[in-house]
């Protein structure tokens, strides 16, 4: 099959190129996928860096949320047959022609969903979705600050508080991105180039601060985060571009009485990965489906041109998710 291999891995996106690789094989409780679609993430930047190595047994080609077809199913495969449309989070394999998905994390897709939009939802979704409602506990009412509103998982973040009802604050770099996040349903933009977020958290709770924060910073956003906090307050921690070391004042953690969670998607074992599978098709995907949310598609590229696409995600411009079609594969490299 054509896939994009990284060779070798590097800072510089021209360690992506297409190439002839085997077929992978399904195991008995996966089933093989003629992939329609898979969307970036910053994961997949860091992997290409040579940072993220995949977990032990998981395939390294870059990829881990994807749509398509099921042309073979596993011989303890009870739930799929040959044919069916599904999507799903996996731990690799999506930047190809073909993909392994084990049957507990492959999921039908709706009528109501594109193989485009389809591919575009499960790790954005699944990894707000554990952030808002499992982790964060967000209540109807509380406040609700999503950093980096623009983002896959910033989109999620904001219509997911909406759903439960509670009062959605995000920042971001643009006042482009905070008028589309509004348009989303954001009750406060706060474009963080213009302003310091917690001075506007400050003066406009009145010295209160928010419930419930998603960070995708990490170091950089830390002191700011915890004075941001009400008391009893959450700090969900997602992603890490601002540094993952920071020195903390204790006293505060101990003073508000606040609560930080971390959590990753890709790591977690299958097991995980399933209950964290079943709980976005319980909670999530009816409101998808009735049009109460919906995923948001910024742009969409063939596989050959995965490196463009690692360059755009990289310029921080897009306000949604960034798609390979991998339906849509133009010429193999020369190279």
């Amino acid at each position: 099959m054509k896939a994009i291999v990284v060779d070798p891995p590097g800072k510089t996106v021209d360690s992506l190129r297409l190439a002839e690789v085997p077929d992978p094989q399904p195991g008995d409780e996966e089933v093989l996928i003629r992939v329609h679609a898979t969307a970036l993430n910053r994961a997949d930047i860091m992997q290409r860096m040579g940072g993220y190595p995949p977990q032990h047994g998981a395939s390294e080609i870059l990829g881990l949320e994807l749509s398509g077809e099921v042309i073979e199913a596993g011989s303890r495969v009870r739930e799929l047959s040959v044919g069916d449309r599904v999507y799903g989070l996996s731990g690799g394999g999506g930047y190809g022609e073909l993909a392994t998905l084990h049957e507990s994390l492959a999921m039908p897709i709706p009528d109501e969903l594109t193989y485009h939009e389809a591919a575009s939802i499960p790790e954005v979704f699944f990894t707000a979705n554990t952030a808002v409602r499992t982790l964060g506990q967000t209540l109807p009412g509380e406040r609700l600050l999503v950093h980096a509103g623009g983002s896959g998982v910033g989109i999620a973040a904001i219509q997911i508080g909406r759903l439960i009802g509670a009062e959605v604050w995000i920042t971001a770099g643009s006042e482009e991105k905070c008028e589309r996040a509004r348009e989303l349903g954001a009750d406060l933009a706060i474009n963080y180039r213009e302003q310091d977020f917690a001075d506007v958290v400050r003066e406009q709770t009145d010295g209160r601060g928010v419930d419930v924060i998603l960070d995708v910073i990490g170091r950089d956003y830390w002191d700011a985060n915890l004075k941001s906090l009400a008391v009893s307050g959450r700090l969900v921690l997602v992603g890490l571009m601002g540094g993952a070391v920071a020195e903390t004042n204790l006293g505060l953690l101990m003073q508000k009485r606040l609560r930080v969670h971390g959590t990753v998607m890709r790591s977690r074992p299958l097991i995980d990965r399933a209950e964290i599978t079943r709980d976005y098709q319980q909670h999530l995907e009816p409101a998808i489906v009735n049009g109460d949310m919906k995923p948001v598609i910024d742009s969409v590229f063939p596989l050959s041109k995965a490196a463009e696409a690692h360059a755009y995600m990289q310029e921080n411009q897009n306000f949604g998710k960034i798609l390979l079609d991998c339906i849509d594969i133009d010429e193999l490299s020369e190279d």
